[in-house]
């Protein structure tokens, strides 16, 4: 495990395009099944301790926040390969564990992490309806082991803010967890 901030991508950078396979569902969901609706973007993976922390707390978070109109994916883009706990197959049964409503993508090129500069998991990416990112960062400041209580305080108020239109806090932190689990030679540059 390597604590690893989210590079913290532009603001206003434009939702870079994904066609990727969802492993509960069979189906293969994209970018463009999100047209006109505020996005948010999560990546992550099964084993990650700081994943793990928060899961609980988000998945909550997340089935509530999709009732009300907002999207969200999460996107698993580690190498199975080198850690079999995050294969598509016990990605349905994280799924099926802890409920999730919302679809859980597989990025086996590991090139949608990429294209999002995605670095660490969970790593968080929100998009307006116009698909242009208006937070990047923590979804609140509890880690494994600082006692912190986990609230997703950070990530409420800016998807609260996305959907009543509302301006968004420009100080944002950064998310902090495991590395992206790059595949041999694969690191991208900003890694």
């Amino acid at each position: 495990m390597s604590r690893t901030p989210s590079t913290m991508l532009a603001i206003g950078t434009q939702a870079p395009d994904f066609n990727l396979p969802e492993p509960v569902s069979g189906q293969t969901i994209s970018l463009n099944d999100f047209r006109g609706k505020p996005l948010l973007v999560v990546f992550s993976c099964n084993h990650c301790p700081y994943v793990i922390h928060i899961l609980r707390s988000f998945t909550e978070y997340a089935n509530d926040v999709v009732k009300k109109g907002l999207s969200v994916v999460m996107i698993n883009a580690n190498d199975v390969d080198n850690y079999t706990d995050d294969s598509p197959e016990k990605m349905i049964d994280l799924s099926h564990q802890y409920g999730f409503r919302f679809p859980y993508l597989y990025d086996e090129s590991q090139a949608v992490a990429m294209a999002y500069q995605a670095a660490c998991t969970p790593d968080f990416f929100l998009f307006n309806a116009q698909h242009e990112l208006v937070y990047r960062g923590q979804y609140d400041s509890s880690r494994p082991g600082n006692d912190v209580t986990v609230t997703g305080v950070d990530l409420k108020a800016a998807s609260d803010a996305v959907l009543q239109s509302l301006p968004i806090e420009v100080n944002q932190l950064p998310s902090m967890g495991c590395n992206i689990k790059w595949k041999a030679d694969n690191e991208p540059e900003y890694f």
